[in-house]
C-alpha cells in the first residue's frame, strides 16, 4: 500500500474489523453493480471511495433531469449521456485509484454468465423484477453473492444471499411467482434520500462481504418504512419449492 492510499483509507485501516489486511482485500477486489440510479449512485460513489479495485457499471439507460432528484452520482451536466459513462467520470473524480469498468447496454445470457463470473459480489440496484430474477440465476449459478435492495414511495429493502453457502435462500425464494410486477418510481414517487439510505446499507453489506468483516446479513431480509422511520428485520429460508435453486447441489 502506497503512502496516499494509507493516508486515504486511514479511517478504514484505523477500524479492527478492516486494518491494513481488510483494505488490501478491498484493494484487490471486484464489484458488479448492475442500475445507476438511485440506488447505484451511493452505491457506486461509497464502493469507489472506499477503494475497492475495480468496478463494473452496467445501465443501458441515458441520464434525464427526472433522475436528478435522487441520482446523486450524475449531474445537470450529464443529462443526455449515458448513466455509466457520466458515473464513470463522477467516481474517477472521486478517487482515481479505482478501476472502472463500464457496460453501456442491458446483460442477458451468457453475458450476463460472464460478467457475475468475473466479479466478486454483485449489487442488485434494479427497477424491475425482470432483471431482478435473471442476475439471482446468474448469481445461484456461479455461487456469485447477491446484495440486493428496491426502494418505492416511502418503503426500501435489503437483502444478501450467498449461493455458494447451502442454508442461504436466494431471491426468488423470496419471490417465487415469477409473473409479480412492480410499481415504478415514475407512477408512485420515490422520496429522494430514501435511495441514499438503501444504497448505503447495500454498500455497507458489500464491503463486509469482501473484506469478511463482521455478520452478513444472508438469510434476513431489512425492511424500511421511512415515514415512521421504522426497520423490520425478518428471518428467510430456503425453499424447497423454488424455481431456482431448490434443486442446487453443493459438494
Amino acid at each position: 500500500m502506497t503512502p496516499e492510499q494509507k493516508s486515504r483509507y486511514a479511517r478504514h485501516i484505523q477500524l479492527p474489523q478492516i486494518g491494513e489486511a481488510g483494505q488490501h482485500r478491498l484493494l484487490a477486489a471486484k464489484a458488479l453493480i448492475i442500475g445507476l440510479g438511485g440506488l447505484g449512485s451511493p452505491i457506486a460513489m461509497y464502493l469507489a471511495a472506499a477503494g475497492v479495485g475495480e468496478l463494473t457499471l452496467v445501465d443501458y439507460d441515458r441520464v434525464e433531469l427526472s433522475n436528478l432528484q435522487r441520482q446523486i452520482v450524475h449531474h445537470t451536466g450529464s443529462i443526455n449521456e449515458n448513466k455509466v459513462d457520466s458515473a464513470r467520470q463522477a467516481l474517477a473524480a472521486l478517487n482515481p485509484g479505482v478501476r472502472v469498468r463500464t457496460v453501456p447496454t442491458s446483460l442477458d445470457g451468457d453475458d450476463l454468465i460472464e460478467e457475475v463470473e468475473r466479479t466478486d459480489v454483485v449489487v442488485d440496484a434494479c427497477d424491475n423484477f425482470e432483471s431482478r430474477f435473471a442476475l439471482n440465476a446468474a448469481c445461484v449459478r456461479t455461487g456469485t453473492p447477491l446484495v440486493s435492495g428496491a426502494a418505492v414511495r416511502m418503503e426500501g429493502q435489503v437483502c444478501v444471499f450467498e449461493p455458494a453457502k447451502p442454508q442461504s435462500p436466494c431471491y426468488r425464494c423470496l419471490y417465487p411467482d415469477n409473473s409479480v410486477a412492480g410499481e415504478p418510481c415514475s407512477l408512485v414517487g420515490v422520496l429522494a434520500p430514501l435511495l441514499g439510505v438503501i444504497g448505503s446499507v447495500q454498500a455497507t453489506e458489500t464491503l463486509k462481504l469482501l473484506c469478511g468483516m463482521g455478520t452478513s446479513m444472508t438469510g434476513r431480509l431489512l425492511l424500511l418504512d421511512a415515514a415512521r422511520m421504522e426497520w423490520h428485520n425478518l428471518r428467510l429460508k430456503r425453499s424447497t419449492k423454488c424455481p431456482v435453486c431448490a434443486h442446487r447441489k453443493w459438494s
